[in-house]
C-alpha cells in the first residue's frame, strides 16, 4: 500500500512552515506522494515547486488545478517544468 498526504490548499490562515514540516515528516515516514490543491487563495504549481525544492524523494501531485484559468499548453508546460525541476517527481 502506498500512502499519500493531501495538503488541500493554502489559505490566508495557513502557515507555510507547518505545511513544509508536515511534508518533510511524511517523506521521512516513507509516504509515496504529497498532493496540493488550488482554490481561492493559492495555486498548486507554486506550492509544489516550493516543496520540491525542499524535499528529495516524495512524489508531488496537484489534486486540483483550475484548468479553465490556464490554456492546455500552459498547463502542459507547467507540469513538464515541475517534473524536470523535481527530478521526475511530479
Amino acid at each position: 500500500m502506498r500512502l499519500a498526504l493531501n495538503l488541500g490548499y493554502l489559505s490566508g490562515r495557513a502557515d507555510p512552515a507547518e505545511v513544509l514540516a508536515l511534508t518533510r515528516h511524511a517523506e521521512r515516514l516513507g509516504f509515496a506522494a504529497v498532493w496540493a490543491a488550488e482554490a481561492y487563495s493559492s495555486d498548486s504549481p507554486s506550492v509544489l515547486a516550493w516543496l520540491a525544492g525542499q524535499t528529495s524523494t516524495i512524489d508531488l501531485g496537484s489534486a486540483v488545478m483550475q484548468i479553465p484559468a490556464r490554456s492546455p499548453a500552459t498547463t502542459a508546460m507547467t507540469a513538464a517544468t515541475l517534473d524536470l525541476l523535481s527530478g521526475g517527481r511530479f
